[in-house]
């Protein structure tokens, strides 16, 4: 696809920054340099130009960066939010993007097997639950419940999202108001086994413990 120049965001980059977002050339590309960037556990929502500037994102963070730089390989910047069991888990933000008719997904998370999807899945429903097994809390407990309808962040351009982090709220905000798409029935749930020891461990590998969701406590 052909690349765009999104001057909101580009003529804010310095030469270092322009050379780090021209080799993101490819989804995996983009993957790679959020799985390089350490999770942050802060309490705050960055924009890609501060992603960039920080070496910082949790999800949220991650998704807006992706969708930033799926833009400027021509991809519209689209981004879906996973929904747990209330009071469980935290929600999950996807970057996701079409090639050939089919959805791939690029994703910050702070569990190994949350992150990038390739392009091969007929349907937004097929990616989702792709990431079922794997959407579990420090608990064990397999949380994924709901997805959203995609949010095209172009609506939101003239708050410039891309370059900074003053309205991200807004846009947090609107994926809580989203329409919603279940993904269980109450008798899958009921039935549901706990996440078996190897699958808990390889999914927490590498994660930061301070940016963990624990049920029970205040958020």
């Amino acid at each position: 696809m052909a690349k765009k120049r999104f001057s909101c965001l580009d003529d804010l980059l310095d030469e270092q920054q322009r050379l780090v977002v021209t080799d993101l050339d490819t989804p995996a590309k983009i993957q790679a340099f959020l799985d390089q960037t350490p999770y942050s556990p802060e309490d705050r929502n960055r924009c890609p130009l501060s992603v960039l500037r920080d070496r910082q994102a949790h999800c949220l963070d991650g998704g807006l960066f992706a969708a930033a730089m799926l833009r400027r390989l021509g991809y519209p910047p689209l981004i879906i939010d996973l929904l747990p069991e209330p009071g469980t888990d935290d929600d999950h933000v996807l970057a996701i993007y079409r090639k050939d008719g089919h959805w791939g997904a690029v994703a910050k998370s702070n569990f190994s097997g949350l992150r990038y999807r390739e392009p091969i899945f007929r349907t937004l429903r097929e990616l989702v639950l792709s990431y079922f097994e794997d959407f579990f809390n420090v608990n064990g407990q397999k949380t994924l419940r709901a997805y959203t309808v995609p949010l095209n962040l172009s609506v939101y351009d003239h708050l410039n999202w891309m370059g900074s982090d003053k309205h991200l709220t807004i846009i947090e905000e609107r994926l809580y108001h989203l329409r919603r798409f279940p993904v269980l029935t109450p008798a899958m749930i009921a039935n549901l086994s706990p996440v078996d020891k190897l699958s808990y461990e390889a999914g927490m590998l590498g994660s930061n413990p301070d940016g963990l969701y624990k049920p029970g406590q205040s958020h």
